[in-house]
């Protein structure tokens, strides 16, 4: 099948486990369905034969805005899917699946932004891959703050119906933060001290603003693991310092590459 009939397939795939895993939240459902879990099975097939065949078309690799989007999006999925061994992170997927099957549209049909990278070191290599994890990571942490911040806020108010009942308890859903939160902060210190190492123009005039953005989050995840662990900072600290950080990585790493690729057309 050509990518251009797979891709609407991956996100009509994507769009009716979104709408039946809502449908389950409707009707109160704590657990991740079968229907839910084999629709989004055959999405992240697809959507990772599509990755493949526009991100390493066989001659280099390519790195562009709206490939490296799709590649994320598959890479969060796939930690998202991975961690509900462990974790019930099933509600996330309500926002994970629509944005992945836009990022899959738009990475498919949208026009190249960056030429073919022939070789890659394997320092490059360590710095892209590492980068991509944290990012991954780091944006489950940002989806699960703003699910926190929610939960918190109707408890607070006393608001016991609706979406709070299928939710874990709050003292979980903040451990659960605070995993995430050191597993990309781990992975973000991996991609800034590869970046550094093997990186020899890091510092230049198209890289200063996002190398400056990276670290400015790492500090602020940093600190924010500090004074859960040292002052006890908890939900609100810790949802305005996540979602601060996640900011930040954003307007690094898409909004460097946004100006860059799509409006000035540099590579």
């Amino acid at each position: 099948m050509s990518i251009s009939l797979l891709a609407p397939l991956c996100a009509l795939l994507y769009l009716a486990a979104t709408g039946l895993q809502l449908l389950r939240l409707s009707q109160q459902h704590k657990q991740l369905g079968r229907g839910v879990f084999a629709l989004g099975l055959f999405a992240l097939a697809s959507h990772t034969l599509i990755v493949w065949k526009i991100v390493f078309p066989g001659e280099g690799v390519d790195l562009g805005f709206f490939k490296v989007a799709a590649l994320i999006s598959l890479v969060i999925n796939l930690a998202c899917v991975t961690s509900l061994t462990r974790r019930p992170l099933q509600n996330l997927l309500i926002v994970l699946f629509p944005l992945s099957a836009l990022t899959v549209l738009v990475a498919t049909f949208a026009p190249d932004t960056t030429p073919l990278l022939s070789h890659l070191s394997g320092g490059m290599v360590l710095h892209i891959s590492s980068s991509i994890l944290a990012y991954a990571i780091l944006t489950l942490a940002a989806i699960q703050a703003t699910v926190l911040a929610l939960q918190d806020h109707q408890l607070k108010n006393r608001h016991t119906r609706g979406i709070i009942q299928v939710l874990p308890p709050l003292q979980l859903m903040e451990a659960m933060l605070f995993e995430l939160l050191w597993i990309g902060v781990a992975l973000l210190t991996i991609a800034i001290a590869s970046g550094v190492v093997f990186i020899d123009d890091i510092f230049t005039q198209s890289l200063v603003h996002k190398t400056a953005l990276t670290i400015a989050a790492w500090l602020l995840f940093s600190t924010l693991l500090w004074g859960h662990y040292q002052l006890g900072w908890r939900s609100n600290t810790a949802v305005r310092f996540t979602l601060v950080g996640f900011g930040l990585l954003v307007l690094a790493f898409f909004g460097s590459k946004l100006v860059l690729e799509v409006i000035l057309h540099r590579a």
